[in-house]
């Protein structure tokens, strides 16, 4: 009899080959892993192991398929023996002594077919944004340097954190075929990361890693393998006591380096917000951070002169650079770069493709899932705490004020106590006023620590106060017998004295949070922490005090974006990850402001968006804005942020705006192309007043300045003491003529809002008007034709993208105003003109 069918077509076995290891915590076993394999999986077979000798404290640190790419097997027994081969010690049986990226390593090598090598395991490949930076950096270089092989391309990065910058950096070098890379910070705790990714990553075998710390003298090193330097700006390019480079460092201008990495460094606006951000600490962190500030000045004011040519500010050979940085608002508003030098990786950016890789790959691990979505939450103080802190030119609520104390230490006192315990009873809800409110209304408000859903987020949190005399004072009065709430908390204050600077403040902070699951922890500060730290636990942070820049702002806020996740939670599958932190907030109480903040960092984050509404309305899907107005919580829209941001602008205010160097360009590539344009020389000695500084002021600024720098460069340490003092007198010299030319421009762009003020067009942009409607009012107005103009904006003179957002900001303002009156400015206007846009006004007729 013929056999059933169900015999004949057996279901094929899916079973694979796997490689495990797995540690025992106890004395016995310490430091050592159990290396095998098996076709199930692999917490079932370390269970049938481990199940007669009743051992349940055990971890699987490793499970990975043992495929090869041409279809063998590798053994559990090859593997230890690569390992033996390596000079790991094989205590008994299946036990090595070694740690779990050693097995790692010697899988990746037998996988690839490699000899024993060092530490490298890591396989991963770059993500797609990853891949495009790469790409596009080394598509601009080539371009360049095949019209000019001795050119010297900058390029920038402007990506936010966790965008991978060291390993992608890395695979720029490689895509290079570099073999002198130098990195140089202003912050040298980020080295770890460079070193790391370095070594445990297979594509980076064979290449060499030294650094001020490590040690090692790069020109003693093996000229055919790659090598890598990391270096601070403070130590590579600081100077002694004489104004000399440090002897020790003679070989850094020795060396030809193929690309040469600054990390971390913001163009002067770091050096603002540094100094906005640590205002009120103690003294001791604020000159570590003056020392910080004192070199990136010297750098950066070379940098903004001497854009066209980046190896002159530096006394280093290089074939190129590339900069990177989270916040590089002010160079991107001023231009420095054009759109092809950047390559942007933003919040926005982030979050979206987090989106889109969960709708596109549903059920596949999502390497952007542990990065929380942030939310922004405002609050409106009550009138009776208002009161006591409001004022200036908006009548607006200062946090400064409202949590000023006095004092030192357990002395410490809040000026204004009893609002500040209000405010305290306002956050866990039981603020009377507030309660009656509520229940007037129906609806219970979300606040901090009181609402269900918040409190899990608030576990752990940041306070940043004005000054360290607030969180003295912040710690004591939550110490106090009647905040009996506050007590489960443990309050670290790392802006008290001793607590030390940088990285040396954050073992209070790990001692207060511990694993972070059974305990609860508030963290207080004026800066320390904020920046280039990383506390996964933190999920909320309280802005209770004002900062003006939104760089300082966001920097601080992303604190608490860092991803919180648990690998192998239940010990049994390596592979696994639990992520803890889906989301994380920010809780502000001076609601403008923060609105303020909002509208500039959307900008700033795209500052080539010609339509600021739509840069921030990108910006506020994947960062949710509510507002709590004292009865209600609400979404803001993109709209209404910029209408609440305008709401604190003052005529003055405005005036200023057009009176902004960030108008205008002035360095020596911008000189330069004007003086090679005829056009161009014969507008700009129209512009009133610029005649008077003489035909040759651009060539004197632009040889006198280079001529400078190319003495410097050359001499350097060489200079004697005449020399230095005729250096001295000529840059004086220019740097007195380019404020001049900086201020005949400015003066010209002020003319700007005069002819919007007396043109009766709104309905077309304002290139238009300039173009086509009203081209002799322009020339009546400012003095140039619409053709001299246009000309000038083309060679960047004039900065398009910082005009639009002023003429954004004067067109709301000026019909705010007049509505505010009952006067429709023009009767029907749909839309507002900017220099190169349209931004539509939203018909509220159809909304209704």
């Amino acid at each position: 009899m013929p056999e059933p069918v169900e015999n004949l077509l057996p279901p094929k076995p899916t079973a694979r080959p796997r490689i495990y290891a797995y540690e025992i915590h106890d004395e016995a076993h310490e430091g050592l892993l159990k290396v095998g394999q098996t076709t199930q999986e692999a917490k079932t077979r370390v269970a049938q192991q481990l199940k007669t000798a009743a051992i349940e404290n055990y971890a699987i640190v490793l499970d990975e398929s043992a495929d090869r790419e041409d279809g063998s097997v590798i053994t559990d027994h090859e593997v230890r023996a690569r390992l033996k081969e390596k000079g790991f010690e094989n205590t008994q049986l299946e036990w090595m002594r070694c740690g779990v990226d050693d097995v790692r390593a010697a899988l990746t090598e037998l996988r690839q077919g490699k000899p024993a090598g060092g530490t490298q395991h890591a396989t991963f490949g770059m993500r797609d944004e990853q891949r495009a930076a790469v790409e596009k950096a080394y598509g601009y270089f080539q371009s360049i340097w095949a019209d000019d092989e001795d050119a010297v391309p900058e390029f920038l990065w402007n990506a936010k954190m966790r965008f991978g910058k060291t390993f992608a950096t890395y695979q720029l070098a490689k895509r290079l075929q570099a073999k002198r890379v130098l990195v140089i910070t202003f912050k040298p705790a980020v080295e770890d990361a460079w070193h790391t990714d370095l070594q445990s990553h297979v594509d980076f075998g064979g290449w060499q890693y030294l650094s001020s710390a490590r040690g090692g003298d790069p020109s003693e090193t093996d000229p055919a393998r790659p090598l890598v330097f990391f270096g601070s700006f403070q130590d590579l390019m600081g100077r002694d006591a004489a104004g000399n480079f440090k002897a020790k460092h003679q070989w850094l201008t020795e060396l030809a380096w193929d690309l040469v990495v600054f990390d971390e460094y913001h163009f002067g606006a770091w050096r603002d917000a540094a100094k906005e951000l640590f205002q009120g600490e103690d003294e001791q962190a604020v000159k570590a951070e003056a020392k910080t500030d004192k070199d990136q000045d010297a750098f950066a004011e070379h940098a903004e002169e001497l854009g066209d040519d980046p190896d002159a500010f530096v006394p280093i050979r290089a074939n190129a650079y590339l900069y990177l940085s989270g916040t590089p608002f002010k160079v991107l508003r001023e231009g420095r770069f054009i759109e092809e030098q950047i390559f942007n990786w933003t919040y926005t950016d982030e979050q979206r493709a987090k989106a889109e890789f969960a709708r596109n790959h549903p059920g596949e691990k999502n390497p952007y899932a542990a990065l929380p979505e942030m939310r922004l939450l405002t609050y409106q103080m009550p009138e009776e705490l208002l009161a006591v802190a409001s004022g200036g030119e908006f009548d607006e609520f200062d946090l400064n004020t409202f949590f000023e104390a006095t004092g030192e230490g357990a002395e410490a006192e809040f000026v204004h106590k009893d609002e500040v315990q209000k405010w305290l009873n306002l956050l866990r809800g039981a603020h009377l006023p507030t309660q009656v409110d509520a229940m007037k209304a129906g609806t219970k408000p979300p606040l901090p620590y009181s609402d269900t859903r918040l409190l899990p987020y608030l576990q752990h949190s940041i306070w940043m106060l004005p000054r360290k005399a607030a969180c003295a004072a912040m710690e004591n009065l939550l110490a106090e017998k009647q905040n009996t709430f506050w007590h489960d908390y443990a309050v670290v204050n790392v802006s008290a004295p001793g607590t030390g600077v940088g990285l040396k403040a954050l073992p209070p902070v790990r001692t207060a949070i511990g694993s972070g699951f059974d305990t609860k922890s508030i963290t207080l500060t004026v800066a320390k922490l904020t920046t280039g730290v990383t506390v996964p636990q933190w999920s909320s942070i309280l802005m209770l005090r004002n900062l003006q820049a939104p760089e300082t702002y966001f920097q601080a806020a992303f604190r608490v974006q860092s991803p919180w996740t648990i690998r192998n939670p239940e010990g049994d599958d390596p592979n696994r990850e639990e992520i803890l932190k889906p989301a994380c907030f920010v809780f502000d109480f001076a609601p403008t402001r923060a609105l303020r903040q909002i509208s500039s960092y959307g900008q700033g984050l795209s500052p080539e968006t010609p339509n600021p509404e739509t840069a921030v309305a990108e910006l506020v899907s994947f960062l949710p804005v509510l507002a709590y107005d004292g009865s209600h919580m609400t979404p803001v829209d993109a709209g209404q942020i910029l209408d609440i941001a305008m709401a604190g602008t003052s005529a003055t205010l405005l005036a200023r705006r057009w009176e902004s160097a960030t108008l205008v360009n002035v360095d020596n590539l911008t000189l330069k192309r004007i003086m090679d344009n005829p056009d161009a020389m014969a507008a700009v000695m129209n512009i009133e007043g610029f005649r008077a500084l003489g035909d040759n002021v651009l060539e004197t600024v632009v040889n006198k300045s280079e001529a400078v720098q190319k003495v410097k460069k050359e001499k350097g340490d060489d200079l004697d003491k005449a020399e230095k003092k005729e250096l001295s007198a000529e840059e004086k010299e220019y740097k007195s003529k380019r404020k001049q030319i900086q201020e005949k421009l400015i003066k010209f762009a002020t003319r700007i809002p005069a002819f919007m003020y007396l043109t009766d067009y709104r309905e077309h942009t304002l290139n238009d008007v300039i173009r086509k409607l009203e081209p002799e009012l322009f020339r009546t107005v400012t003095g140039l034709t619409i053709d001299d103009f246009d000309l000038l904006v083309s060679l960047g003179v004039f900065n398009a993208g910082h005009m639009n957002q002023a003429i954004f900001a004067f067109r709301r303002y000026e019909d705010a105003s007049l509505n505010y009156t009952g006067i429709d400015s023009h009767e029907g206007l749909r839309h507002y003109g900017l220099y190169d846009t349209v931004v539509a006004v939203e018909d509220e007729t159809a909304a209704t």
